[in-house]
């Protein structure tokens, strides 16, 4: 299989989401930056990905029917099954947030899937080409998926002007055919791979995004002298005075690269060469290297990487140790005296010439297919911290470290260590003669009934436990029992425990005599049916009023032991008060008095009595009064146990800041809509409910829901909890100006109104009957904006990624109009495009910028009208009107006719117009760029403010 370029991240890990609903990706690029590119997968006979066998291929078509009209963001296959796992193909029509067509891989029930789930897939994902076979576009890649990456891909899989224009065979009869061949190969669990054994190290766990602290640490530990002496890191030339030079020196390189026109950062990748004349990292190493021998005759020890896995700040930071061996004065390259990889807690053997390819940048020439030219992309990994030590302290540096070296409380903490992993592994090589017992008694049940516990008698989690011997006589285990509890063996009575039907469990019956007479192992096994690892006892204890132990009460086979639990409306509060035995053929009222007695009632108290699941366990409470009974929540034991079972406190938060909670209520899952929402409005002080809009929470994404829930669209509390199989405490809220069921009736638009002779946008929220159209929506903003002249035309535009995709007709109807990803733009439409001339162009312009890597767009496009034989000279001096750009900041600006995203830069003598078709408004089609620098986010708003910054105030109306 042919070497893939570094496929991005996953797009979001996610089930499949309701038909209206588009997720937000939960690593979305942000607009601006290219696709996030990694460093290429390791191959499939490392530790972690061995591969077997070599898997059969299978063959998915998806045939996309409409795409130009698809107005999701993303969209999702049909679930097809390869290697016996559930697949489907992710894509994004209109990039993720890039002008190329994202498509992703996903493992579609990766939420279902159990903890730890992987598996690895080589997998070629292809868009057809319908009228010629060979122009077939065909990407291939591998990957382990999981739980944290359940999809692969990438986002920059082809350009949307290429996929997007029907003369190129990719959209035909606006239809897509897509394709994937997905090969499940098995693989070697790398869970069970021992650093230590492997490579003599051990790694350090990653705590959450410590990487870098794992990737120092290492770096220090392998300087031997650093255990006994201070270690320098200088920083500039002028921290290393002639004299005080350290012993070693820690150089770290900067990453990032400032950018103070876009007030924005970017990762540099550029190679450093083995002959050290290329600049790294925007430092000329060879000028380093003259400071250093100038200084100290040193070599470097080794380096620490950053494989840039995921976004800025994000990067992944591993270790090479002791890889290379440079000679500083000659700068040639020398052998290889270790080779070693430390990633977190894996250590493996690293091979020369991998070590080297990992860690100094560049570019990898790849092959993306079959059918497709090899192209260069940049390699996501860089050096960027280099460890010198000096040549002449070379042996006392690089020195033996004993035991007498190591510091007297780090010889006692390894001590413990030591001891400790020796009882363990003891423990576990013993594990087979021993067995658990769980021991529960009154007080356990006092202390959980009411607090955890209300169905159900005890949690055995919590409860004491024993660790015993198998081949202890139980007799000798009630000896234990009696020291640890006080408790005399012959006040000791044993019950085991049973689980029930309906899951609970109960003590069923006491231990026999003669069941007392057995070793603890063959009573857990007789006992133990479900051949559990535990024993679980109730001890029964008969304690007089002084707390001593009293002989037990004979038990005969018609005596049946139940528990009680008081319930006190008032206090809405149950307790565990004790525990009888009854007759079989008995009556409730032969135990009334000693319920009484129990819960300290007077004899003359009526109450009433409720079995809780199959009788064992009763519930009891005085008897309510006619006249008390309305001033409780929950007057009896039922009421309360449902609202025990149903009962959810719900954190609210403003869909405005849907990071934080606003407040929280306590309510019950069988809330109905309107019992939500009048909560609601109550904590608010908001008089009518039904202006309360509430959105529920996704899970996956950590996100509030695109769609909010509809009035009365649900029917319970739990309904707007639940996402797929999981539920969620948050809800977020929204207090409109209108009642919900009116606003469900209109279309809400947010439309961006760009005044034709001010520096000035207004956006206004637009709300019509969903039947309107796209004129009915410009007649609304006439009579909210100010107009350049009472007659002015309007038009709406629909902008993405700063540039105008499409003008909407006036008879488009507006309630499938999607303002959630994409600008909508209302202006005036100028004069001189409404007499366009026989052989005039209307074409669209954009501002970009442009460096070695990205291409970014930025600002407000516009339409421009051309003359026939205008040349860009002439072109030139109306933009620069039109802008009011300075003469200086003008004179920078380059513009090139851009098809397909690829530039052709124009000569000021060229004609413009027989580059462009006449009235071409398409998407992806032909534009005029303009490149230049970014200066918005250094512009003040001023009168005198040049608007090619277009950073025009904005005044918001709803």
């Amino acid at each position: 299989m042919t070497t893939s370029p570094p496929p991005p991240p996953p797009a979001e890990q996610q089930q499949q989401q309701e038909e209206e609903e588009v997720l937000v990706p939960r690593q979305e690029l942000p607009n601006g930056t290219q696709p996030m590119e990694v460093v290429p997968s390791e191959p499939a006979a490392t530790v972690e990905n061995q591969q077997i066998e070599d898997p059969p291929i299978s063959r998915f078509t998806w045939t996309i029917e409409n795409l130009s009209r698809v107005s999701t963001k993303k969209l999702y296959s049909e679930i097809f099954v390869v290697g016996g796992y559930k697949w489907r193909i992710l894509i994004f029509p209109r990039g993720n947030n890039v002008e190329f067509l994202s498509m992703y891989l996903d493992v579609a029930d990766s939420a279902v899937l159990p903890y730890g789930w992987t598996r690895y897939a080589q997998f070629s994902l292809s868009v057809v080409n319908q009228m010629h076979n060979k122009f077939t576009i065909r990407k291939e890649t591998q990957h382990q998926f999981s739980a944290r990456e359940s999809d692969w891909g990438f986002t920059s899989f082809m350009p949307l002007g290429e996929l997007y224009n029907p003369s190129r065979g990719y959209l035909v009869n606006d239809t897509c055919i897509v394709e994937a061949e997905v090969a499940v190969c098995k693989v070697v669990d790398y869970w069970s791979y021992d650093s230590k054994k492997e490579t003599g190290y051990v790694g350090l766990k990653n705590q959450g995004a410590t990487c870098y602290m794992n990737s120092l640490l290492q770096t220090l530990y392998h300087i031997p002298y650093f255990r006994k002496a201070v270690y320098h890191m200088p920083t500039t030339e002028n921290d290393m005075p002639s004299g005080s030079i350290p012993l070693a020196l820690q150089s770290l390189f900067y990453k990032l690269q400032y950018n103070d026109s876009s007030v924005s950062t970017k990762e540099l990748t550029k190679s450093f060469g083995w002959d050290m004349h290329d600049s790294f990292m925007q430092h000329d190493v060879q000028e380093l290297n003259r400071v250093l021998s100038e200084k100290l005759e040193d070599k470097m020890k080794g380096t620490v990487v950053e494989g840039t896995i995921q976004q800025l700040f994000e990067g992944h930071h591993m270790n090479y140790i002791e890889c290379i061996n440079v000679d500083m004065k000659s700068t040639r390259k020398e052998s290889f005296y270790g080779k070693f990889k430390f990633d977190d807690e894996r250590v493996t053997k690293e091979d020369a010439k991998r070590a080297l390819e990992e860690q100094y940048g560049g570019e990898e020439e790849t092959n993306p297919g079959l059918n497709n030219t090899p192209f260069k992309f940049t390699k996501y990994s860089n050096a960027y911290m280099l460890v010198y030590i000096r040549e002449s302290d070379k042996d006392k540096i690089i020195c033996n470290v004993d035991e007498k070296d190591i510091a007297e409380h780090l010889r006692i903490r390894l001590e413990k260590d030591r001891e400790e992993k020796e009882r363990r592994k003891k423990e576990k090589a013993e594990a087979h003669l021993y067995t658990i017992i769980k021991v529960a008694r009154d007080d356990d049940l006092t202390t959980q009934i009411g607090k955890d516990i209300y169905f159900d008698l005890v949690d055995h989690d919590k409860v004491p436990s024993f660790r015993i011997q198998k081949q202890m006589p139980f007799t000798q285990f009630k000896e234990e029992v009696a020291k640890e509890f006080g408790i005399p063996t012959q006040f000791q009575r044993f019950w085991l425990w049973a689980k029930r039907q309906n899951h609970t469990y109960r003590p069923n019956r006491p231990l026999t005599p003669q069941e007392e007479t057995h070793t603890v192992g063959q009573l857990k096994e007789a006992a133990n049916k479900a051949h559990n690892a535990e024993l679980k006892l109730f001890l029964e204890v008969e304690l007089g009023l002084d707390l001593k132990p009293l002989p037990l009460p004979d038990k005969t086979r018609e005596d049946i032991l139940l528990f009680f639990k008081l319930y006190d409306p008032e206090k809405e509060q149950l307790r565990y008060v004790g525990r009888l035995f009854v007759k079989a053929s008995g009556k409730p009222q032969d135990i009334l008095p000693k319920l009484r007695k129990m819960a300290g009632f007077s004899q003359d108290e009526e109450i009433e009595l409720y079995e809780l699941e199959d009788g064992d366990i009763v519930c009891f409470q005085k008897s309510p009064k006619p006249d008390t009974a309305d001033q409780y929540r929950y007057p009896d034991v039922p009421s309360f146990l449902v609202y025990i079972r149903n009962r959810q406190v719900v954190h609210f938060r403003s869909l405005e800041k849907p990071k934080e909670d606003d407040f929280c209520l306590e309510m019950s899952k069988a809330f109905t809509y309107d019992e939500v929402v009048e909560k609601v409005a109550q904590k608010l002080g908001v008089d009518d409910p039904t202006k309360i809009r509430l959105t529920s929470h996704n899970c996956y994404s950590q996100q509030p829901k695109p769609q909010p829930i509809k009035y009365r669209g649900v029917e319970r509390l739990l309904d707007m909890l639940i996402h797929y199989n999981q539920t969620s405490d948050i809800l977020y809220y929204e207090v409109l100006d209108i009642p919900l069921p009116e606003l469900q009736a209109l279309k809400t638009l947010k439309v961006t109104y760009h005044h034709s002779t001010k520096d000035e946008v207004s956006v206004h929220s637009i709300r019509l009957p969903k039947n309107s159209t796209v004129g009915d929506v410009l007649n609304d903003i006439k009579s909210k904006v100010e107009l350049s002249h009472p007659n002015a035309e309007l038009r709406l535009l629909e902008v993405f990624y700063h540039k105008i995709y499409k003008i909407f007709a006036p008879n488009e109807k507006i309630e499938n109009i999607n303002d959630q990803y994409w600008t909508l733009r209302a202006e005036e439409v100028p004069e001189e495009e409404k007499n366009l001339g026989p052989f005039d162009r209307l074409i669209h312009v954009y501002h970009f910028t442009k460096d070695t890597q990205n291409q970014t767009n930025f600002g407000e496009p516009f339409f421009m009208v051309i003359r026939e034989d205008e040349t860009l000279s002439s072109i030139k001096e109306r933009i620069q009107k039109k802008l009011k750009v300075p003469d200086e900041d003008f004179s920078k600006w380059k513009f090139a006719y851009i098809s397909l995203g690829r530039p052709d830069y124009f000569e000021d003598s060229d004609t413009v117009a027989s580059r462009f078709q006449r009235n071409m408004y398409g998407a992806w089609e032909q534009y005029l760029g303009l490149e230049h620098p970014d200066t918005a986010p250094r512009k003040t708003h001023n009168a005198n403010q040049n608007r090619h910054s277009f950073e025009r105030p904005v005044k918001i109306y709803n």
